[in-house]
């Protein structure tokens, strides 16, 4: 059974539930209702013949018995013996109510005699000073009107539950058939995707996107674009190691062949074989370091860390780096204090030092800042290069970019656009923040953004 089909008759039977408790509600009032009020005509009808009832030596006389033409009345005696009945039933000589024919109380009671149902109040006649029961009047009435009012009640009610279930199946089948519309563009497009392999597709939705189906809409596409963008990444990262590894691996098969046609060794050859093995060990050794770190294989230590020790240490490092070629200086610095992995922050300030380092032409200058703002570390790296375009600043951080309008690959041809990945996954590990901008007129500033510590750390 399909979900429109089901959720029709969940509001066929709801609605069916709710009139048959709605009808057995108006049944038993209307019952209730008329049977009190054939019990209080009896009641009168008993009252008036009591009070005018006459207990003698020959037994009880009731003047007046027709007086009630739609009310049977009988009189019986303490020997059981019928003493008066009224016109409507003076061949009968059976008890209306056989049971109660010996009743010390007021009984009422539904009763069957010849095929009619009847109501019959059984009252003992008490004279007044003794409490001594003389006789026992029973009057009775018929209720066929009750039973005809009954009936037609349970048509009217039958009917009118029968149609309104009739109109709630069809309101809920074109209800839920109009709200499961976008489900079935949303299984179409599914379906497109999974035939055409076309991520780019999207499902229109012209609802209020603020319910459950504009939500799931919502949803799906965002699930779709993230798909499309990992799967783009994949391709991309799949061409960009082929390509990385294409050229080290032809320069290290071209000094092979050369090596076998001269059948010597030349060192020349050799240096160039290994070099070109040790990049293709920094960028394999990159790739399960990113591999670890996005499979959460990759701990970080959390210890209290001086940050400002940190770079003075890089610092001191990176300037052998530098040489003479351009000036490498430090800014304004404070005492700042954070939680982290000493190794892997110590990795990301070498990697921005190093890529400005790389990207700055000779003269240039490097300018490595820190300070705190707020509850923040703010760690400040700039050079004054020539930028990164601005098409390229939202995707610097994804694996293998290739941003090289104008800032190249390094001249030694050991970059491979990994440093920067690695980089924004240490320092967002960290609860922190990495942005990059360009400076005015020209140059580049990376900024990162890392929690004070705020008292011990985890692994102090």
């Amino acid at each position: 059974m399909s979900l429109r089909a089901r959720l029709a008759l969940l509001y066929t039977s709801i609605v069916g539930g709710i009139l048959f408790l709605f009808g057995m509600a108006v049944y038993i009032s209307v019952s209730v209702t008329l049977t009190h009020q054939v019990d209080e005509t009896l009641a009168r009808a008993a009252n008036q013949i009591i009070s005018t009832a006459r207990a003698g030596t020959l037994g009880v006389t009731l003047p007046e018995l027709d007086l009630f033409a739609d009310v049977y009345i009988q009189v019986w005696g303490r020997d059981n013996q019928l003493e008066s009945a009224s016109m409507n039933i003076r061949s009968f000589d059976f008890p209306l109510d056989p049971d109660n024919l010996h009743a010390t109380r007021p009984v009422y009671r539904d009763v069957v005699v010849s095929n009619a149902r009847l109501r019959v109040l059984t009252t003992p006649l008490i004279i007044r000073d003794s409490n001594r029961i003389v006789g026992i009047l029973q009057t009775g009435t018929r209720l066929s009107m009750i039973d005809s009012v009954q009936r037609l009640l349970l048509w009217v009610l039958f009917i009118g539950a029968a149609v309104s279930m009739t109109i709630a199946g069809l309101a809920g089948w074109i209800s839920t058939n109009q709200a499961l519309i976008p489900l079935e563009a949303v299984t179409q497009t599914a379906l497109q995707i999974t035939r055409a392999d076309d991520l780019s597709r999207r499902i229109p939705y012209l609802g209020n996107p603020n319910d459950e189906i504009g939500q799931l809409i919502q949803t799906f596409n965002q699930t779709l674009e993230r798909l499309e963008k990992l799967f783009n990444t994949q391709k991309r990262f799949l061409a960009d190691v082929g390509h990385e590894l294409r050229t080290p691996l032809t320069v290290i098969k071209g000094n092979v062949d050369l090596m076998r046609r001269m059948n010597c060794t030349d060192d020349e050859s050799m240096d160039s074989i290994e070099t070109e093995v040790d990049r293709l060990t920094r960028m394999v050794g990159d790739l399960l370091l990113l591999a670890q770190a996005e499979s959460g294989k990759l701990p970080l230590a959390q210890q209290t860390l001086e940050l400002d020790t940190l770079v003075l240490e890089v610092m001191s490092q990176m300037r052998v780096l530098a040489k003479d070629r351009l000036t490498l200086r430090l800014g304004e610095i404070d005492q700042v204090l954070v939680c982290g992995d000493q190794d892997r922050l110590k990795q990301v300030l070498m990697n921005l030092i190093g890529n400005a380092i790389k990207y700055t032409p000779s003269g240039g200058e490097i300018v490595v800042g820190l300070g705190k703002v707020e509850s923040r570390a703010r760690l400040t790296v700039s050079d004054n290069g020539p930028g990164i375009p601005a098409e390229d600043l939202p995707n610097i951080f994804e694996r293998f970019y290739r941003g090289e309008k104008s800032r190249t690959r390094s001249r030694d041809g050991k970059g491979f656009g990994l440093g920067l990945s690695i980089a924004y996954w240490i320092v967002r590990n960290h609860g922190g923040l990495i942005e990059v901008s360009n400076r005015d007129p020209h140059g580049t500033t990376f900024c990162v953004w890392l929690p004070l510590s705020a008292g011990s750390c985890p692994d102090d």
